[in-house]
C-alpha cells in the first residue's frame, strides 16, 4: 500500500489497512469501522463499557505480571497501566468509534481497547513495546473480556447511580410524608371513590414501593459480580495461567473498591447472560412504579379547575402554544416515557440473552447497550422528577377536605350501624338525590340526627 496523506499504514492477520494518523486504533478496528456503518455517530458502544474495558485490562495486567513477569515485565505494565487509566477517564474516548450493531461476541470492541491501549503505551514507553493481542490481550479473549466489561458496567450503573438516584427520590417521599401527616383525604381504587386514607399514607405508598425497588436491585448486584474473565475462548481457560481468574477478579475490587469474584462455571459465564436478565427484571420493577406514581401525580394535579385538583406541582414551562396560561404535568410525562422505553428494552434484553447457543452468547452487545440505557434513563429521570417535581408538592387542602366530604364511600362507616344493604340504599339515594349522606340515611329511617353525628367520624377511618 501507498501511503496516504492522513493516514498510517496498519496491519493484522488479514493484510494492512490505513489508519488515520491522529488516532490510536489500528487494523482491527478500522475494519470493523468500515464495515459496520450501522446507527453510526448515534449507537456508538456506550462509554460505560470503554471505561470497563480500561479497569479490566489493567486488571489483567497486573495479574500477569504476578503470574507471568517473563512475559508481563515492569516496563510493560507501567505503560498499560497508564494508558489504562486514561481510557477510565474517558481521556481517550475519540479513539473507540465503533457502533453496537457489530459482531455479537463483541470481539471488535474488545479488538479497539486491546489496540488503543498498545498504541497509546508505546507512545508514553516512547517505544514499540506492546502488541495488542500478545500483551494487551495476554491470558484473554474477547469471549470473556466482553461479558466481564458488561457486568462491571452493570455494576458500576446501578450501585452508583441508580441507587442513589432512588434513594434521594425515597428521601424527597420521606420528607413530604413528615410534613403533610394529618391531612385526611379520599382514598380511590378503580379509579372511583373509596374511603378515606391521610395524604402521608397515599405518598408512604410511594416511598415504599422506590424502597422496595432498591431491595430488589441490590440483590440483583450480586451476581453480576461475578466475572468471566479466565474462561477465555470457551470456557476452559486455555491459554491463562493458573489462578489468573480469581487473581484478575481480585485486581478488578482493587481498582473499584467493589467486590468483584471469579465467575464458578465458566461455561456458564460465557453463554449465559441470566444475571443481566435479572438485574434488567429489577429496573423494569422500578420503572413500573415510576409510572404508577407519576399517572398518581398528575392524577392528582389535573385541572387546575376541572380535574381532580387535589395537589399542587411546580410550574416549569408553558404547557400550549395556542392555549394562554396552560401548564402542563411535564416530568410526570418524562417519566412515564421512560417507563415505557425501560420495559421495551426488557423485551430485547431478554430475547438477547435468549441466544446462547454452545459456548457463546453472540447478542452481548445489543443486551449490554439496552441494559446501559434503562439504567441511564431511570437514573436521569428519577434525578430530574425529585428535582423539578416532587420536592415543590403541595396539597390543596380545600379541594381535598371538599372531595372527601362528598365522597359517598364515606357510607362504609356505618356498616356496623345500619348494615351493609341499608348503607348501600343510602348510598344510592344521596347519589341520585343529589343530598348527603346524613340526609339520606335520616330520611331512610336507618338512624336518627343525634345517632348519626355520633358515629359518623369520616377521620377517624384512617
Amino acid at each position: 500500500m501507498e501511503n496516504k496523506e492522513g493516514f498510517r499504514i496498519e496491519h493484522d492477520s488479514m493484510g494492512e489497512m490505513y489508519v488515520p494518523v491522529d488516532k490510536y486504533w489500528a487494523a482491527q478496528t478500522e475494519r470493523s469501522h468500515e464495515n459496520f456503518r450501522i446507527g453510526e455517530g448515534i449507537e456508538v458502544m456506550p462509554r460505560e463499557i470503554t471505561y470497563a474495558f480500561g479497569i479490566l485490562k489493567k486488571a489483567a495486567a497486573l495479574a500477569n505480571a504476578e503470574l507471568k513477569p517473563e512475559k508481563m515485565t515492569a516496563e510493560k505494565l507501567a505503560a498499560i497501566s497508564e494508558a489504562c487509566d486514561e481510557v477510565m477517564t474517558g481521556k481517550l474516548n475519540e479513539h473507540f468509534p465503533l457502533v453496537v450493531w457489530q459482531t455479537g461476541s463483541g470481539t471488535q470492541s474488545n479488538m479497539n481497547a486491546n489496540e488503543v491501549i498498545a498504541n497509546r503505551g508505546n507512545e508514553i514507553a516512547g517505544k514499540k513495546l506492546l502488541h495488542p493481542n500478545d500483551d494487551i490481550n495476554m491470558s484473554q479473549s474477547s469471549n470473556d473480556t466482553f461479558p466481564t466489561a458488561m457486568h462491571i458496567a452493570a455494576v458500576m450503573l446501578l450501585e452508583d447511580k441508580v441507587i442513589p438516584a432512588a434513594q434521594a427520590l425515597v428521601d424527597t417521599f420521606a420528607g413530604l410524608e413528615k410534613e403533610y401527616e394529618g391531612i385526611v383525604k379520599c382514598g380511590r381504587t378503580h379509579l372511583q371513590d373509596a374511603t378515606p386514607i391521610t395524604f402521608s399514607q397515599e405518598i408512604s405508598g410511594w416511598r415504599s414501593s422506590i424502597e422496595r425497588d432498591i431491595e430488589l436491585i441490590k440483590l440483583s448486584v450480586g451476581p453480576l459480580k461475578e466475572l468471566a474473565l479466565g474462561g477465555t475462548a470457551v470456557g476452559t481457560g486455555l491459554n491463562a495461567p493458573k489462578g489468573f481468574d480469581t487473581l484478575v477478579a481480585d485486581k478488578c475490587t482493587e481498582i473499584t473498591g467493589k467486590k468483584f469474584s471469579t465467575a464458578a462455571n465458566k461455561f456458564h459465564a460465557l453463554t449465559s447472560k441470566d444475571e443481566i436478565v435479572f438485574a434488567h427484571g429489577a429496573l423494569k420493577a422500578l420503572a413500573a412504579d415510576l409510572m404508577k406514581i407519576a399517572n398518581d401525580v398528575r392524577w392528582l394535579a389535573s385541572g387546575p379547575r376541572d380535574g381532580l385538583g387535589e395537589i399542587f406541582i411546580p410550574e416549569n414551562e408553558p404547557g400550549s402554544s395556542i392555549m394562554p396560561g396552560k401548564v402542563n404535568p411535564t416530568q410526570c410525562e418524562a417519566v412515564t416515557m421512560v417507563a415505557v422505553q425501560v420495559m421495551g428494552n426488557d423485551v430485547a434484553v431478554g430475547m438477547a440473552a435468549s441466544q446462547g447457543n454452545f459456548e457463546l452468547n453472540v447478542f452481548m452487545p445489543v443486551c449490554i447497550y439496552n441494559f446501559i440505557q434503562s439504567a441511564r434513563l431511570l437514573s436521569d429521570v428519577m434525578n430530574s422528577f425529585r428535582t423539578n417535581c416532587a420536592v415543590g408538592i403541595k396539597p390543596n387542602r380545600e379541594k381535598m377536605d371538599y372531595n372527601l366530604q362528598n365522597s359517598l364511600m364515606l357510607v362504609t362507616a356505618l356498616n356496623p350501624y345500619i348494615g351493609y344493604e341499608n348503607a348501600a340504599k343510602t348510598a344510592k339515594k344521596a347519589f341520585k338525590d343529589n343530598i348527603s349522606l346524613r340526609q339520606a340515611c335520616i330520611e331512610l329511617g336507618f338512624l336518627t340526627p343525634e345517632r348519626f353525628d355520633e358515629v359518623f367520624h369520616p377521620e377517624k377511618m384512617v
